[in-house]
């Protein structure tokens, strides 16, 4: 990837840890992805013992996925502790004493270098965080190290049209990058088989809010922590004339009195395979002279 186009991971976590307290209140795009990732479970006869939330944010997926799967052990993974303070609100210890186990354990920890053993969970899933990672087939090799095997891999990402009206705003404005650079479905289809998983699924879909202004599309992206983290962004602030430029070539788009900001939603899951060592019965191995 190219540098300008690396993600600098400690502003991403900085700007989780900011976004964390009003996370929930701009989330909407993730809560509607998460619903719609839960309804493609509906047709996997699958019940994960451990459940891995890559990216688990404030808790949201997690406590859906703990509805879906009563029994199961979850491992709530963020960059950002705030996030996990979200999720975890704070307890006397009389009532920790007096509550059942918990079932959810919150790590602090990277989608890219996860701080758990090998074969250690029966599902891994992850919304909308792998746009986070710099390299993804080192993701997907950390994902199928922690699978156990027979273990499912579902996620979802972000692909190449994502924000392609706020790109467009910022063309030929200046020669920073503005948006991250997303990795096309069948891309990321190969790569997973790259990685050793074994009949993967994706499809894919554009979900567009609309808005009233441009300011609020940056608003409500600052809100869920996705500001631009990309190595070639600018450092400092805009200039007067620039900005009137993003804003009057982002006020061209309106269409039927609003501003859209158009997301394209990948969807994609797969399986941890058996070994693919063969067995050799003790027939075969005579045969071989192996014996």
């Amino acid at each position: 990837m190219s540098d300008d186009y690396s993600i600098d991971k400690r502003s991403v976590r900085a700007a989780f840890e900011r976004a964390a307290t009003g996370y929930d209140h701009a989330a909407i795009l993730q809560r509607e992805v998460c619903g719609r990732m839960l309804s493609r479970l509906d047709y996997i006869k699958y019940t994960p013992d451990v459940i891995l939330d890559a990216g688990s944010g404030t808790g949201y997926g997690t406590r859906k996925l703990l509805m879906r799967y009563p029994a199961a052990r979850m491992l709530a993974v963020d960059v950002a502790q705030a996030m996990h303070l979200q999720a975890r609100p704070p307890v006397s210890w009389w009532r920790q004493l007096s509550a059942k186990k918990n079932q959810t354990s919150y790590v602090a920890g990277d989608m890219e270098l996860m701080p758990f053993k090998d074969s250690c969970t029966g599902l891994v899933w992850s919304n909308l965080t792998l746009q986070w990672c710099n390299d993804i087939k080192q993701t997907f090799a950390e994902v199928h190290r922690v699978l156990q095997t027979g273990g499912l891999f579902m996620f979802s990402t972000l692909g190449p049209d994502t924000l392609k009206e706020l790109r467009h705003a910022f063309g030929k404005v200046d020669r920073y990058s503005h948006v991250n650079r997303f990795l096309d479905m069948h891309d990321v289809g190969d790569i997973l088989v790259h990685c050793g998983f074994a009949t993967p699924v994706m499809d894919m879909e554009y979900i567009t809010l609309t808005y009233d202004d441009p300011i609020s599309v940056m608003r409500d992206l600052k809100a869920i922590g996705a500001h631009n983290a990309t190595g070639g962004r600018r450092r400092g602030l805009s200039g007067k004339t620039s900005w009137q430029a993003v804003l009057n070539r982002y006020e061209a788009l309106r269409t039927g009195g609003k501003l859209p900001a158009t997301f394209e939603v990948i969807y994609g899951h797969a399986w941890k395979p058996e070994s693919r060592k063969s067995v050799l019965t003790p027939e075969t191995r005579r045969q071989l002279g192996l014996m």
